[in-house]
């Protein structure tokens, strides 16, 4: 496989992820002007580099073509999206399934359903548009979505899992498998809070009193009285 051919097929993942953090940042931004705060916290992106790929390859026994890649890798761009609550995880997933340029090809949902060693996480994989100088190249992107106590656990094991060789020591996987037990009841925790801050909001906001605007001397709301009972 000619090398400068590769590099280029890599550049198209690389503008999807463009494509997808800007669409985020996007959704995040409006959805603070509505609601009054942020479902998500931080964005991460990497791009698998031609080795990892290749080596995945060869790992799958499969035709060091471009063509083959595109089939075989679905991972090559990873988009993280980390959120402060459970909800906000689902929120996010909603209004990316309602954008109409974004197929979602597959959804893994290992925060109903954690794996057997605690991880927890949204696993989704997109078909996003590139739009380049002379085609459109519809282009595959790895999504995972979670809350801060997921990330932190994650990346905890994952740096065990490789400082062992890929092989934890039996009581190291008991007490990772204790700490994710910790960790989602943390976001059960957090999320009871989140739903009771968010209605004494609403309580307070309907004990507000109504402000009186005068419209040509006259009282507002008498004036919307006065027109609901003509009509």
């Amino acid at each position: 496989m000619d090398t400068l051919e590769l590099v280029k097929f890599i550049m198209t993942y690389k503008f999807a992820v463009n494509e997808i953090t800007t669409k985020l940042n996007i959704l995040n931004e409006e959805f603070k002007y509505v609601h009054d705060y942020n479902p998500i916290e931080n964005i991460s992106s990497r791009v698998k580099t031609p080795e990892s790929i290749l080596q995945k390859m060869k790992r799958k026994n499969c035709d060091l073509t471009i063509k083959s890649i595109k089939e075989n890798i679905k991972d090559i761009a990873g988009v993280r999206i980390t959120c402060s609550f459970i909800s906000d995880v689902y929120k996010v997933y909603e209004m990316l399934q309602k954008q109409k340029d974004i197929d979602v090809v597959q959804c893994k949902d290992y925060i109903k359903h954690p794996k057997p060693n605690g991880y927890q996480s949204l696993h989704l994989i997109i078909i996003i548009p590139v739009f380049l100088s002379d085609r459109v190249e519809d282009t595959y992107v790895e999504i995972q979505i979670r809350t801060k106590a997921m990330d932190f656990w994650a990346s905890l094991e994952h740096k065990i899992y490789y400082k062992f060789g890929k092989e934890i020591p039996e009581n190291l996987t008991n007490e990772l498998k204790e700490a994710a037990l910790s960790a989602i009841e943390l976001d059960k925790k957090m999320e009871r809070l989140h739903e009771e801050v968010k209605l004494i909001k609403n309580i307070k906001n309907v004990n507000e009193p109504i402000i009186n605007i005068q419209v040509n001397g006259s009282n507002l709301s008498q004036l919307l009285e006065e027109i609901d009972h003509t009509c």
